[in-house]
C-alpha cells in the first residue's frame, strides 16, 4: 500500500526543489515514488500542476511502437508491409495518445485540484505517493525544507516525525 503526503511550502519554487531532492534519493534507492506532483499558486492566483509522470507521452511512444509492429505484420499479409507501418504506427501513436490523456494514474486530479485551492498565493505544494521509504535517512534529508503537511494518511507517529523533520511541531518530550 502506498502512503500519500502532502507537503506545503511559502516559496513557489520550494516544492520543486524537494521532488528534485527526492528523485535523487530514489536514484539511490532510499524512497520508492510512484507518483509526485507539484502545484504552484501564482500571484494572481492560478494554480499550475507538474506531473511527475507524463502518460500522454508515454503512452503515445507505446502506441508508435506497438501499432508499428501489428501494422508491419498485417503489412506482410497484404505484401507491403512498409504500408502497414506507416499506417499502424500512426493509428498506434494516436490512440496512445488519447489513452494517456484520458489516463488519471497515482494520485486522483480532483483531489490535487480540491486541496490545490487551499494553497496560499505566491507559494507551492508537493503531493507524493510512496510505494516504500527509508525514513530515518529521508527526514534527514528533508529537515533543511521548512514546510506544512497538508494532507497524509501516515500513521499519527509518522505524520507526527515528518512534522518534526520540516520543522512545524517541535519535539515532545515522552512522559
Amino acid at each position: 500500500m502506498s502512503d500519500l503526503v502532502v507537503i506545503g511550502f511559502e516559496n513557489p519554487q520550494k516544492a520543486e526543489e524537494v521532488l528534485w531532492r527526492l528523485r535523487s534519493l530514489k536514484r539511490q534507492h532510499l524512497i520508492d515514488l510512484e507518483d509526485a506532483v507539484v502545484v504552484v499558486r501564482d500571484e494572481q492566483g492560478e494554480i499550475n500542476l507538474k506531473q511527475s509522470i507524463n502518460l500522454t507521452h508515454y503512452d503515445t511512444s507505446a502506441g508508435l511502437l506497438s501499432g508499428g509492429l501489428l501494422g508491419t505484420f498485417v503489412g506482410m499479409l497484404f505484401l507491403n508491409p512498409i504500408a502497414g507501418l506507416l499506417i499502424g504506427s500512426m493509428i498506434g501513436a494516436g490512440a496512445g495518445a488519447l489513452s494517456g490523456s484520458l489516463t488519471d494514474y497515482g494520485i486522483p486530479d480532483d483531489f490535487i485540484k480540491s486541496l490545490g485551492e487551499t494553497v496560499p498565493l505566491n507559494s507551492s505544494a508537493l503531493f507524493i505517493l510512496v510505494r516504500k521509504v527509508d525514513p530515518e535517512k529521508i527526514l534527514a534529508e528533508l529537515a533543511e525544507f521548512k514546510g506544512k503537511v497538508l494532507s497524509t494518511n501516515l500513521s499519527r507517529d509518522q505524520e507526527q516525525r515528518l512534522k518534526e523533520a520540516l520543522g512545524g511541531v517541535p519535539r515532545t518530550a515522552a512522559p
